[in-house]
């Protein structure tokens, strides 16, 4: 056998790895182990279950963490350094790889980051897929959104610290204590009874610097905030779909290429290429 057909077994060997491990089977399994090994995580907190069944509850975590090692290992073994190329793949790699740390010692934290194995369920449920892409797509929309919640924050903070700071310490007393009342206001949180009400019985016309403060903040900017999200999200499902199709073709123009190599090595066309 010459060394072009042992590199095309090899090829078509790991093509072929590479497609069983993306069979919708395989990928509902590990979905379900992910699933399981989040209750089982969770289960892991009760000490009460702990005591009954800590050994069996252990014994399964190390199960289904030696599946996904496995899992990564002949991912890694199929598509090799490309495997690296894809941001969720890395993903992947890094939640299991955190597993296998000893979490013991000054490292004992790390026993804590198991949980992050059940974020793989993000990178094989397409739809929870698109929505994390959409929202990674709208981080520099979303940043120009909070910087300027952020100077309205500023803002509003040292008005509302010169005007009230003086009868109202424990809420406008300092910048941080102000921003932090304020936020509370945004949030709408007991913002009437609870801060408003009390200020407006020194200064009766407080609230209309607060209800500035929430039109401004509340009801323009956070919702800006949202439809920032929203059309990311939405601009994701084309993007997928483009890319999906381009993949397609890519496919098929290597399984063409491919073909025209094995005929060429079998006989079947000459090595100038002419029947």
């Amino acid at each position: 056998m010459t060394t072009t057909n042992v590199s095309l077994d090899i090829g078509d060997w790991r093509s072929r790895l590479a497609a069983k491990l993306d069979l919708p089977v395989i990928q509902h399994t590990l979905i379900a182990l992910i699933v399981i090994n989040a209750i089982i995580l969770g289960m892991e907190t009760s000490p009460s279950l702990m005591t009954t069944w800590g050994p069996w509850l252990m014994m399964a975590d190390k199960a289904i963490l030696a599946i996904f090692v496995v899992e990564i290992a002949l991912r890694l073994v199929a598509h090799r350094q490309a495997y690296f190329r894809d941001p969720w793949n890395v993903f992947d790699f890094s939640v299991v790889a955190i597993a296998l740390l000893p979490a013991s010692g000054p490292l004992a934290v790390l026993r804590a980051l198991r949980v992050l194995r059940v974020l793989r369920l993000i990178t094989l449920v397409p739809s929870m897929k698109r929505v994390v892409g959409g929202l990674l797509s709208a981080l520099p929309g979303l940043g120009s959104v909070t910087a300027i919640i952020g100077l309205i924050f500023y803002v509003s903070a040292v008005i509302a610290t010169k005007l009230f700071g003086a009868d109202f310490p424990q809420w406008f007393g300092t910048l941080g204590d102000s921003a932090f009342t304020l936020f509370q206001v945004m949030t709408l949180e007991s913002w009437a009874m609870g801060i408003v009400r009390p200020v407006m019985e020194i200064y009766p016309q407080a609230w209309l610097f607060f209800l500035i403060f929430i039109l401004a903040s509340t009801f323009t900017l956070l919702n800006l905030f949202i439809a920032v999200i929203v059309n990311a999200i939405q601009q994701e499902q084309p993007a997928s779909e483009q890319s999906n199709e381009s993949e397609l073709t890519r496919l098929h123009q290597e399984i063409k290429l491919l073909r025209e190599d094995l005929a060429r090595v079998d006989g079947l066309i000459p090595k100038n290429g002419k029947p």
